[in-house]
């Protein structure tokens, strides 16, 4: 790898013929005159492309030189005989050059070149789930139905523009207050549609005020959102254990720091619904109203026989 090399350069122009003095400024003398540039030759592009690393702007000598050993230490990862890491290296120095960003951290992308990582640090959560959810290769057809709605509808969302190694127990605090919020939201909205729609039910066929009316109350329907399901309680720990089983995955690959934030997210508790038993008087109030008394409903014994003599006939009856 050829020596880099800093130098100073000022904007000063000769008032006389409008163009820069250059080494011949009457205030090069001043060692705090103008501004430092970083010099290092790069490994050439895959397709030949000469390159070379340039940055300047600074105000000594010694952060110019700082910077210039920064690059230095980053081309000197990979091993000398390896052209296809040196080259790797290189472009990743000239997309933080294009990009305007600080150079790469030399620990973590030391790591991550020894271990075979992309030198990529900017995946984001989304990036990263659907990553490990095309890797679980082992998941039964429901299993995977239920982490690919949980990354779909609440992850992705909510998370899914933060970069993973940014990801902090905060970011998942907020998704679960911001699942809360809208909770609230939907359960209003479900509100009002069902009275309308219980409006809509009570009023008759015939009479034209009543078709004019039952017109007006299905234009406000199609208007409202459609009946939809909160998150509830019992139902954001299972989104919780998605995420904390995917980030357990990118630390042990060394994607993220060895730190899990999903596992110190605080939730709110759930409470378990009470289980009631299927009352004449709660089979006659159902018919009538079509809600549940709760929804975790037990069969009596009579019951159960009643549902086996109904489905002694169909084919899954065996089981």
């Amino acid at each position: 790898m050829k020596n880099g090399s800093v130098s100073r350069r000022c904007r000063c122009t000769d008032p006389a013929t409008g163009k820069e003095y250059g080494s011949t400024c009457p205030k090069r003398k001043n060692s705090r005159h103008g501004t430092w540039t970083a010099f290092q030759e790069l490994e050439p592009a895959q397709d030949g492309r000469r390159r070379r690393f340039r940055r300047g702007g600074f105000t000594t000598s010694a952060e110019a030189q700082q910077e210039l050993d920064k690059v230095r230490a980053l081309m000197a990862i990979p091993d000398e005989d390896d052209a296809w890491g040196k080259t790797t290296i290189s472009d990743l120095i000239e997309a933080c050059l294009k990009e305007k960003e600080p150079l790469p951290d030399y620990d973590e992308t030391r790591r991550r070149f020894q271990t075979g990582q992309s030198l990529n640090s900017k995946t984001t959560v989304a990036e990263w789930l659907d990553t490990w959810l095309a890797g679980r290769k082992r998941l039964r057809v429901t299993g995977y139905a239920r982490y690919e709605s949980d990354i779909r509808i609440h992850l992705k969302p909510h998370l899914g523009h933060i970069r993973l190694d940014k990801l902090r127990v905060h970011h998942i605090s907020s998704m679960f207050d911001a699942i809360n919020e809208a909770n609230i939201d939907i359960q209003e909205q479900n509100a009002q549609r069902r009275a309308l729609v219980d409006q809509l039910n009570a009023t008759p066929w015939k009479g034209t005020a009543n078709r004019a009316r039952r017109k007006q109350l299905k234009a406000q329907l199609d208007e409202m959102p459609p009946f939809r399901r909160p998150t509830g309680l019992n139902t954001q720990p299972r989104i919780k254990i998605a995420l904390r089983a995917a980030l357990n995955v990118a630390i042990a690959q060394q994607v993220m720091p060895p730190f899990n934030p999903a596992a110190h997210a605080e939730l709110l508790p759930g409470t378990k619904p009470k289980a009631l038993v299927w009352t004449d008087e709660r089979i006659a109030r159902w018919r009538e109203t079509g809600e549940k008394p709760s929804p975790v409903m037990v069969w009596t014994p009579e019951q159960t026989g009643t549902f086996l003599d109904f489905v002694a006939h169909d084919r899954l009856y065996p089981l």
